[in-house]
């Protein structure tokens, strides 16, 4: 997640069936923002900020996306512990982004079908290996 860079990783994005995430807002560069997630539920967003967004699973791409400006979350540690999380602005944006992960959903499936469209046309050329251009 750090050597991409990467600010959060689902366990699914790597192949494991389990409901566990790992989020760190400060991409490695502060040991305690790094949250281990277990079974992460939402119990209460608030606001909407739209901000850039992109995903490891799909390199290159970013789209301004709608997100939370507030999270609060429920989850389990490592060792099964219940723990509560809440987080504001990237915080927020990185746990929604991996709880999505957990629940089937990409970023860009919270785009509009047009900005879609374009998104999987990039990702199109892409994977020819041309530059994702507009």
């Amino acid at each position: 997640m750090n050597a991409a860079p990467g600010v959060g990783l689902a366990a699914c994005q790597i192949g494991l069936e389990i409901r566990l995430a790992i989020v760190d807002p400060s991409a490695g560069e502060d040991p305690n923002s790094l949250h281990v997630l277990v079974n992460p539920e939402v119990v209460d967003d608030r606001g909407r900020v739209v901000d850039d967004e992109g995903c490891l699973s799909i390199p290159g791409i970013t789209e301004k996306v709608a997100r939370p400006s507030y999270v609060k979350i429920e989850a389990q540690d490592l060792e099964g512990q219940t723990f509560v999380l809440e987080g504001e602005e990237l915080m927020a944006r990185v746990i929604c982004h991996e709880v999505d992960h957990l629940n089937g959903v990409l970023f860009i499936d919270r785009l509009t079908g047009l900005r879609r469209e374009k998104v999987k046309r990039k990702m199109k050329r892409l994977a020819r290996g041309q530059e994702a251009v507009g």
